[in-house]
Formats: C-alpha cells, sequence, structure tokens
C-alpha cells in the first residue's frame, strides 16, 4: 500500500512538472508576427548576403572542379584565386 500511495505522489508531482513546463513554454514562444519579424531580420534573408553566398558557393564548386581535374594538390597554391589551367577570379 506504502508503494502505490508512493507511485501516486511520484506521478502527481511528475505530471505537475510537465504541466509548468508546458506552461512555460507557451509563455516564452513567439507569436505568428513575432516569428515573421524575426525571420525578416535573419542574415539570409539580405539580397547581398544571399548574392555574396552563392559567388562563394561558385569559387569552391569552380575549386573542387578543377582539383578533380588534374593531379596537382591545389591545397598547397599560395595564390587561391588563380588556378594552373581552370578560370581566374
Amino acid at each position: 500500500m506504502e508503494t502505490l500511495r508512493k507511485s501516486l505522489i511520484m506521478g502527481a508531482l511528475l505530471g505537475a512538472g510537465a504541466g509548468v513546463g508546458s506552461a512555460l513554454f507557451v509563455l516564452v514562444t513567439p507569436g505568428e508576427q513575432r516569428r515573421q519579424e524575426m525571420l525578416k531580420e535573419m542574415p539570409g534573408q539580405d539580397p547581398r548576403r544571399r548574392e555574396e553566398a552563392a559567388r562563394t558557393k561558385e569559387l569552391v564548386l569552380a575549386t573542387l572542379q578543377e582539383a578533380a581535374a588534374t593531379q596537382e594538390n591545389v591545397a598547397w597554391r599560395k595564390n587561391w584565386m588563380v588556378g594552373g589551367g581552370g578560370k581566374s577570379a
């Protein structure tokens, strides 16, 4: 009987803790309007930043393609912007 009582008390405490945690989560999470504002403020939404990221990806892809096409170890190059036989930036 004592074990049943302890189990019920523990279950009630765990349930109360879960309820308090859920209530705090609901209070802390931003609303839909605030979420939209936060998305607009993110750095990935800036057009200049997106263009810069696209250019960087292009340069990395070009370097990888050049590295795959040559036997030279491109990691040891002094000037990364000028390739041995590929495009120059």
